[in-house]
Parts: C-alpha cells; sequence; structure tokens
C-alpha cells in the first residue's frame, strides 16, 4: 500500500471510495461524497493534507482529508471524511491514512486536528476529548466523540488554542 497526495486525477476515485464507504439505503449518494466536493471548492481545502491510499494495483482504496478549521483565534485542521473501500476495511488502510495525515500537518506546523469519531478508535492515535484540551465541540451533543489531537506546535498556554472549534463553512451547508 501507498499513501500519497491526492491529484486532480484522483476525484472521481476518491469520489467513489467514499459513496462505498458511506453507502446507505435511504440516499443515492452519501452526504460524505457532498461534503467533499463543497470542500474541494473552498478555500479551507489544503491539499497537502489530501490523503489517497492505493491498493497492489494502484487503485485508489482510501483517502482522509484535513481541511482549515479554527480553534478560539487560532487555525487548526479539522479530519474528515476518513473513507475506506468495503472490500479493504480491516487491513490497516484507515490507521495509515491517520498516522499519515497526522504526520503531515504536524511537518506544516499545525497545531492540532479536531474530529468527530469513534473514540475507541481514534484514541489509538492520540486522540482525546476535546474539553482535556478546552476545545469546545460546534455541536455540544457531540460530547467525547469530538476529539483533538494536539501535534509539536501546540502550546497548552496559548490562550488562542482553547474556545470554540470551527470547521470550515461547508461542513455547516451539508
Amino acid at each position: 500500500m501507498l499513501i500519497r497526495r491526492e491529484t486532480p486525477a484522483d476525484t472521481p476515485a476518491v469520489r467513489a471510495v467514499t459513496g462505498a464507504a458511506f453507502a446507505r439505503a435511504d440516499t443515492p449518494v452519501p452526504v460524505e461524497v457532498t461534503l467533499l466536493d463543497e470542500l474541494r471548492g473552498s478555500r479551507a481545502w489544503l491539499p497537502a493534507l489530501s490523503l489517497v491510499a492505493e491498493g497492489p494495483d494502484g487503485e485508489v482504496v482510501g483517502h482522509v482529508v484535513g481541511t482549515r478549521g479554527h480553534v478560539g483565534g487560532a487555525p487548526a485542521v479539522g479530519l474528515g471524511p476518513l473513507s475506506v473501500h468495503p472490500g479493504h476495511q480491516g487491513r490497516g488502510v484507515g490507521s495509515a491514512l491517520v498516522h499519515t495525515v497526522l504526520g503531515a500537518a504536524d511537518a506544516l506546523g499545525e497545531p492540532l486536528v479536531a474530529l468527530l469519531g469513534e473514540p475507541a478508535y481514534y484514541g489509538r492515535f492520540g486522540f482525546r476529548a476535546s474539553t482535556e484540551y478546552g476545545v469546545v465541540p460546534p455541536d455540544p451533543a457531540w460530547g467525547t466523540y469530538f476529539q483533538v489531537r494536539t501535534l509539536a506546535a501546540y502550546d497548552p498556554d496559548d490562550p488562542a488554542l482553547r474556545g470554540a472549534f470551527a470547521y470550515a463553512e461547508p461542513f455547516d451547508r451539508v
């Protein structure tokens, strides 16, 4: 498996993988596919944090994206969606994507990454309930499912890194 930056040519494959990963019988196009389309056209898109996983034959089998968010008065990264094609789930693709996007965000000097996800899954990557860091979820009902992973540039004494987290604007529309 190879993890690399997404290219424009990957867009149809990423849409297909995301659609398959989030497929539901009650909707022809999962909201996560629409969200990716909206994020790609926004100023919040961070090309260096849009990564694909290639399978052994060069096909795209997974994708993760980090986009510009804000916490308090500081820029941060909002992670997701994370998508792995159902035929490749349970093989470490998602873990590889998360490790790689965290490393890339760290290399870019980002202070923290926030996401809405399953604590049992994301806890193994160092994510903790956002409230442990003074970061307020966009929706209080998310509770411990809204999590933060601090990176090397995080300064626990910086008051700008506390307060309400805001995802990129497309998250509010879809």
